[in-house]
């Protein structure tokens, strides 16, 4: 059962969002002021609407008729034409002000969600991986372009007629006291009713709303998976199966966004049902006090009039509060996000790295992942020398792409520490870390573009034609390059689809050289392909692997027999440890393994058994 919502529960919560959102309006402090101005010159302007028509009435037409000595020096007409012209001028004046103040709160309510977007993103990119493991890509994609989106067009088309609303009702109820404050009280009297009926459907909206948001993001996600996958969906036929799932949740959407829209329309007409019974009465007692002499009919006018504005603030309500709740909702998700600490950051005191030699040091290194369950390494000592290449295998999950992460600083060691060059790498800073690694994993990043854009990605600095064909050339790509329709500008589609997996595969190596980072990690790098694009990549790797420091994670045995140096991880530690050659006559398991496997497929299912 569903928990229920206090009545003040979605102010505060937007407090939370506002205050956390301050620091992207401070800069806008000046412009916000000016538009706070403007709309309150416009509330005044509005307030000062019906007067010229009073004086019409009180005035204008008793003069006209002989009845008013107080106006008879002015003539009628110049009466009624100062009335025109001052209810001219007031009309023209609130437009003047609402139009400002409506700019400036668009701006800067726009440039602020727009600052509030870039830097979401940003920090969804600093985010662990042990948080990106536990969210749903397409939730995120939902908080970043979505929940965003609705808080920039709440901050447009519900705040801020609302903040107008509230000044408008405050105003004209402060008038209408002063005018009469007996007939103000019983035009007043139906307020207490519609504020509890205000808060209990306002309640049982913020609670639908969030559950709609909620589920929205579900739907976000469920067709983010649904495209990334659709390869496998259509190979197996589960279409009607994934569209039945996402159908039974798409309706449920639909039932929570009439169930909203049902109750505001409810407090919509509730409202003017009881701003009908307050006319009513303000008609008849407000008559009588004019034929009392207590009020004249000007003023009798200025009560009605504002009546009926005075209520549309709290019908308005009505309508603004189900995009309140979903402001809020979408607000908590975003702040939610923003409050998401990473648990790989920079040390307060971290410094720049000087160049690396690449000498990697693993010193009683243990790592799990979250709290609970056993260690995916433990206790694991190891030297890597600069300019060597390692091969670290072993059957799945032992943790042979733990080992490597642990150089990039994706996670961080739960025991012991990593160095480079003896220095241990949490004092030095992420991106000066990273500069100088170089990662081809199993599953390239391929970005919609030109090959040769995708072959600079990451470069990190400006690169000549030649050095790209230099690079494609060590990765041996430039041939099935030159062969697609426009060479190196041959623009490929979404995640590389229009690329085989091994030519993903070497234009992402191609990018590892343009690189030249002393340090070159591959996780996985021939998994996937057929055995003539598995030389390829084989040559291509030892190519780019000349002079570096290398770690080589892989199944496949015989490429790991190239490599100067094997370990085999067995249950979080090292099993094995030696080159390839000394491994082999020693007869332990990767001898046993890579002599009964004839091809690399074979001794993936071995290591695996």
């Amino acid at each position: 059962m569903s928990r229920k919502e206090s009545p003040s529960e979605t102010l505060p919560t937007l407090r939370h969002v506002l205050s956390r959102l301050y620091p992207y309006m401070r800069p806008h402090r000046k412009l916000l002021g000016g538009s706070l101005l403007a709309l309150l010159a416009a509330t005044a302007m509005k307030l000062l609407e019906p007067w010229p028509l009073k004086f019409i009435i009180d005035r204008v037409v008793p003069s006209a008729a002989g009845e008013d000595p107080a106006t008879a020096a002015l003539a009628p007409m110049t009466l009624l034409a100062l009335c025109v012209a001052g209810l001219l001028a007031v009309i023209g004046l609130r437009a003047l002000f609402q139009y400002l103040s409506t700019l400036g709160f668009a701006f800067v309510g726009n440039q602020v969600l727009t600052d509030v977007r870039a830097d979401l993103f940003r920090h969804l990119q600093s985010l662990s991986l042990g948080f990106h493991a536990r969210a749903r890509a397409g939730d995120l994609t939902m908080r970043l372009i979505g929940d965003v989106g609705m808080l920039k067009e709440t901050a447009v088309t519900a705040a801020l007629p609302l903040l107008a609303n509230v000044l408008i009702f405050s105003g004209m109820i402060g008038v209408m006291l002063w005018l009469d404050w007996r007939l103000a009280l019983l035009a007043l009297s139906p307020l207490p009713l519609l504020w509890l009926l205000s808060q209990s459907l306002t309640r049982k909206i913020r609670t639908v709303s969030r559950k709609q948001r909620k589920r929205q993001g579900e739907l976000a996600a469920t067709s983010a998976e649904t495209m990334s996958g659709i390869r496998s969906i259509q190979a197996l036929g589960l279409e009607e199966q994934v569209s039945a799932g996402f159908a039974g949740a798409n309706a449920k959407d639909m039932r929570e966004g009439v169930e909203g829209k049902r109750l505001s329309a409810g407090l919509e007409r509730s409202v003017d049902l009881l701003a009908g019974v307050g006319l009513a009465v303000v008609l008849w007692f407000g008559t009588l006090q004019v034929l009392r002499g207590r009020i004249t009919p000007g003023d009798l006018l200025i009560f009605v009039s504002y009546l009926k504005h005075t209520f549309r603030p709290i019908r308005d309500y009505a309508k603004y509060t189900a995009r309140l709740a979903k402001a809020a909702a979408a607000g908590e998700r975003v702040v939610a996000i923003l409050d998401e600490v990473p648990l790989v950051a920079d040390a307060p005191d971290a410094r720049t790295a000087e160049p690396f030699v690449g000498r990697i040091a693993f010193q009683d290194v243990s790592f799990r992942y979250g709290d609970a369950g056993l260690p995916t390494l433990a206790g694991v000592n190891l030297i890597l020398e600069p300019g060597r290449s390692v091969a670290v295998t072993g059957p799945s999950g032992v943790g042979k792409s733990t080992l490597a992460s642990l150089v990039l600083r994706l996670h961080d060691p739960s025991e012991g520490r990593v160095l480079i060059d003896d220095v241990d790498i949490r004092s030095i800073t992420l991106s000066s870390l990273r500069a100088q690694i170089c990662l081809v994993p199993q599953e390239p990043l391929i970005i919609r573009g030109t090959i040769a854009e995708n072959i600079v990605l990451g470069a990190g600095r400006e690169v000549t034609p030649a050095e790209i064909e230099d690079a494609a050339r060590l990765a041996n790509a430039h041939e099935f390059i030159l062969e697609q329709p426009d060479g190196y500008r041959t623009e490929v589609a979404e995640c590389g689809a229009t690329l085989s997996t091994g030519q993903r595969q070497r234009i992402a190596i191609a990018r590892a050289a343009l690189r030249d980072s002393p340090i070159l990690i591959l996780d996985e790098p021939t998994v996937g392909l057929d055995r003539a694009s598995e030389q390829v990549v084989a040559e291509a790797i030892w190519h780019l692997a000349r002079a570096r420091t290398t770690i080589l994670v892989t199944h496949d045995l015989n490429l790991a027999a190239r490599a100067d140096r094997v370990l085999v991880l067995d249950d979080g530690q090292i099993g094995e440890d030696g080159s390839p050659s000394d491994l082999m006559s020693s007869g332990g398991k990767f001898a046993g393994l890579r002599g009964g496997a004839r091809s690399s497929r074979e001794a993936d299912r071995a290591l695996a058994s």
